[in-house]
């Protein structure tokens, strides 16, 4: 895997860091492709019971598309006639956004400074997002004249409603991590010199938390926003009888009726 992105697995935690600090941690060919392998090693990985999500540097978590690289595959593009730059949403971006969304434990998102366009979207991948106050988030898209990718015409009206999301994707502007916070965007804003501890406080604590029903709630939850009520009661009753067949249930209940913290095998 390249030096781009770092990728370690410590009792049960993936952390995934973003590395190129010094381009603000943009997506160059090279880190796409490895921030892919690192996403879906993490997602098939059953030793792995949760996912993080981090950058290098303080600037930025990510400014999404290296625009410096773009322009030398554009010309190149427009050359050979290939087109084949833009099918990096298809060979990079969306098989980032499927393993996170996807993966079958709770991913965590450290956003340490500026998220935006792909930034953004993967951030918004995950399903809890820490945010230092220094952090700021921007969709960008239009102002180069692209429209959405990494999942954000799905993700952000979720978040903040189909109203705010068309605004801040027909216009955008950064979006500071407090009004990001009244948003619904971060989920726990601290102050920057505290973010790793703190996204890495809640992301062991999941690691080590019942890893099948944060699984089902992932699923349900996703399922509920696209299906009706009777059928997302249906879906809840299937999931519960999982969860309730699982090592985990019985572990916390019987630590429950013995007044004991329960030590979660994640199955």
């Amino acid at each position: 895997m390249a030096d781009t992105v770092l990728y370690e697995v410590s009792d049960g935690l993936a952390t995934i860091t973003l590395n190129r600090p010094e381009a603000m941690n943009a997506m160059n060919v090279e880190t796409k492709v490895a921030f892919r392998d690192a996403a879906q090693a993490a997602a098939a990985d059953d030793t792995v019971r949760a996912i993080l999500l981090t950058a290098a540097g303080d600037r930025a978590f990510c400014v999404g598309q290296d625009l410096k690289e773009h322009i030398g595959l554009l010309a190149a593009d427009r050359e050979s006639g290939s087109g084949g730059t833009m099918r990096t949403v298809r060979e990079h971006y969306n098989p980032i956004v499927r393993a996170l969304t996807g993966a079958a434990k709770p991913v965590v998102a450290a956003v340490n400074g500026v998220a935006a366009g792909a930034g953004f979207g993967f951030a918004l991948a995950a399903d809890y997002r820490v945010v230092a106050d220094t952090a700021a988030f921007n969709t960008s898209f239009a102002g180069v004249a692209l429209t959405a990718d990494s999942g954000i015409s799905w993700t952000l009206p979720r978040v903040i409603g189909p109203s705010r999301a068309t605004d801040l994707l027909l216009f955008p502007r950064s979006i500071s991590a407090q009004e990001a916070y009244e948003l619904g965007i971060a989920n726990r804003l601290v102050p920057a010199g505290e973010l790793r501890a703190e996204a890495e406080k809640v992301a062991r604590a999941l690691a080590s938390g019942p890893t099948l029903a944060y699984a089902a709630l992932k699923e349900s939850v996703a399922f509920g926003l696209t299906h009706s009520l009777e059928e997302t009661l249906e879906k809840e009753d299937e999931l519960q009888g999982r969860a309730g067949a699982s090592e985990d249930h019985a572990i916390a209940v019987q630590a429950f009726v013995n007044k004991e913290k329960p030590k979660y095998l994640g199955h």
